[in-house]
Parts: C-alpha cells; sequence; structure tokens
C-alpha cells in the first residue's frame, strides 16, 4: 500500500512538472507580443479649498499585438489620451493612436505611427469555445512589472444584451487569476496560446485582488474591433437620463454630456469643450461646464436600443462619407459643428 502510494505522488509530482514546462514555454512564445501602454490624459483635480483646476494624469496599463501596427487593450486604459505611447519587451518605443474603443465591453483598438519591424504577435482564439474549470493564464504589468505572468482558471461567464447595439454589449470572463493594477488590457491565453480574452476589472473589498476578475471575451473583441468599422471620436462623455436632462435644462430627454476631449481625436478637431469643473450629481462625479451633444446629424440623442443601432451604423458609415455635424448646447445656446476630413 505504501509502495502505491509513493508511485501515486511521484506520478502526480511528475505530472505537475511536465504541466509548468508546458506553461513556460507558451509564455517565452507570447510574451514578446505583450506591451506596456503609458499615457498623459487632462484631468480636472478638485483642490482644497473646492476649486477645480486641469492637470496632467499618468496612466499605465497592458496590451498585445495583432499585426506589425495594430495593439488591443482595455478601453479604460486610453479614455482620452493627449499621448500615448507603446513600450515592447525589448524597450522600443513607439507612439501610438486610438482607433476604435468601446467603453461598456472595454475593449479598444491602436494603431502604431509606425509598424514595429520583426514583431511577435497573438492571435484571438474562439472564446465560445471555453469551459468553467479551464485553464488559462495572463501575461502583462502589474504595478509596472513588465511581462507578469499569473494562472488560473475559469469560474465564470457574465453576458449582457448580446444584440445589436453594440454600446451596451458586453461578454466578461471570469477567473481567479491574479490580477492588478497595470494588468488591464492584457491577454487572457487558452493553453493552445491563443487570447482569449482581454484584462478589465476585479471586484474587491479593499483595492487589492480578491479572487474575482474579469476579462472582456475575444470573440466580442473580434466582432466590434476586427469586423467593425466604428471610429474614435475621442471624448468621455457621460448619457444624461431623463431626470438629469432637465437638471441641465435640455430641448429633449436625453443626451450626452462631454466631460473630457481627446485635442487630436475627432471631436477634438471639430472644437467640442470639456469640462471644467468636478461635482456630484445623483451620486455621480462628473465634469461639468463642457458641450452636451444633442444629435448626429438628424438623428437625435436617446437612451434606446433603436437609437442607439441607428448612431452604430451612422458611426460605422463614416469610413465611406467622413462629413457629419453634431448639434450641441453650449452655455445655454444651440450650436452646430462640423467635421471635414
Amino acid at each position: 500500500m505504501r509502495k502505491s502510494f509513493v508511485v501515486i505522488l511521484t506520478l502526480a509530482y511528475f505530472l505537475n512538472g511536465l504541466s509548468a514546462q508546458d506553461l513556460s514555454g507558451l509564455y517565452e512564445k507570447v510574451s514578446p507580443a505583450v506591451v506596456v501602454i503609458f499615457t498623459t490624459e487632462k484631468d480636472i483635480l478638485t483642490t482644497a479649498n473646492n476649486q477645480s483646476k486641469q492637470v496632467d494624469q499618468n496612466g499605465l496599463g497592458s496590451g498585445f499585438m495583432i499585426s506589425d501596427k495594430h495593439i488591443i487593450t482595455a478601453a479604460h486604459v486610453v479614455k482620452v489620451p493627449e499621448r500615448l505611447q507603446v513600450q515592447f519587451e525589448d524597450g522600443e518605443v513607439i507612439p501610438a493612436k486610438v482607433v476604435s474603443s468601446y467603453k461598456s465591453a472595454d475593449i479598444a483598438l491602436l494603431e502604431l505611427f509606425r509598424p514595429r519591424f520583426n514583431p511577435v504577435t497573438v492571435e484571438l482564439g474562439n472564446s465560445d469555445e471555453l469551459k468553467i474549470g479551464e485553464q488559462i493564464f495572463i501575461v502583462g504589468s502589474p504595478y509596472g512589472l513588465t511581462s507578469s505572468l499569473s494562472s488560473g482558471y475559469v469560474s465564470s461567464f457574465r453576458r449582457t444584451n448580446l444584440g445589436k447595439n453594440p454600446f451596451t454589449t458586453t461578454e466578461f470572463i471570469q477567473t481567479d487569476a491574479a490580477i492588478n493594477q497595470g494588468n488591464s488590457g492584457g491577454p487572457m491565453f487558452n493553453l493552445k496560446g491563443e487570447v482569449v480574452g482581454i484584462v478589465s476589472y476585479i471586484t474587491t473589498q479593499f483595492g487589492g485582488f480578491d479572487g474575482i476578475g474579469y476579462a472582456s471575451s475575444s470573440n466580442l473583441a473580434l466582432k466590434l474591433l476586427i469586423n467593425n468599422n466604428m471610429p474614435w471620436f475621442g471624448a468621455d462623455m457621460h448619457s444624461l437620463s431623463e431626470n438629469e436632462a432637465k437638471i441641465f435644462n435640455l430641448p429633449q430627454k436625453h443626451g450626452l454630456l462631454v466631460q473630457r476631449v481627446s485635442s487630436s481625436s475627432i471631436f477634438g478637431r471639430m472644437g467640442v469643450k470639456g469640462g471644467n469643473t468636478e461635482a456630484l450629481i445623483n451620486g455621480k462625479k462628473l465634469i461639468l461646464g463642457g458641450d452636451i451633444i444633442l444629435s448626429f446629424n438628424d438623428i437625435k440623442f436617446h437612451l434606446d436600443d433603436s437609437t442607439l443601432v441607428e448612431l452604430s451604423e451612422f458611426a460605422k458609415n463614416l469610413t465611406d462619407n467622413p462629413k457629419f455635424e453634431i448639434t450641441v448646447m453650449r452655455a445655454g445656446k444651440v450650436k452646430t459643428l462640423q467635421f471635414k476630413e
């Protein structure tokens, strides 16, 4: 009996060794495709004497290369960057811009200002094939510690509104693999070395990792970022509810409150104004004083699926016809802004 027990323990140890060896090999293969993303954004800071001032805010995240010029990351890593740089495993740094971004799904596509020479890239796998209990691993830069690996298992799935409206569609993979600040936007791999998720957020009580983290699915990234043509407008916006719209005396039930704008983006070049004062409205911290968007061309903004689907179709068609206008409310007056490529 004792001999059999020793054999079982030895076999288990040997198998675990093989598993660790396989994971190490996979890591060496895919880690050069993982990048660090540095951002600088303009933000509003409320001082001790309750005054608001604009400051530069530096950010850090992760991402991964899918071609010699394109990188996928999390949308919250690159909200409204004034400066965006990508650092590779060998130390090379290349500036980049945001091509497309989806806030709810928390995914974004970046494009380098010049191609990466002889790049290591990774492929998007089929996240629909994942099963609860399947082993995965994550590579990223938690707290700036580049090319760090953590591993775990798929714990569950969180899917909402998988319909035609891309603005509220989400699909998250829950995992117990360690995720910390700086991991956001990094890849979640299956044991084939395919990307099945983009690291998004954690559920936490005290700010640290409590064993529950989420990654947006690779299939949703493929659908929205690769097989879609929606451009990035370059603003951090808050959808005003009907009650909030009344507070701002809007001439319609809903609007988009512009909080911050990236100067080089579509909205930045159109002259869309961001806010300058922090305020708490209905328990939400918002930046006030900026434009409120009422319509895109003749499409009035409303918080319903049919309008949001119509707006997504309008945005996708801009690649063929980049001329359009938006109607905004600025300082209580209605104004029209135009964009021409």
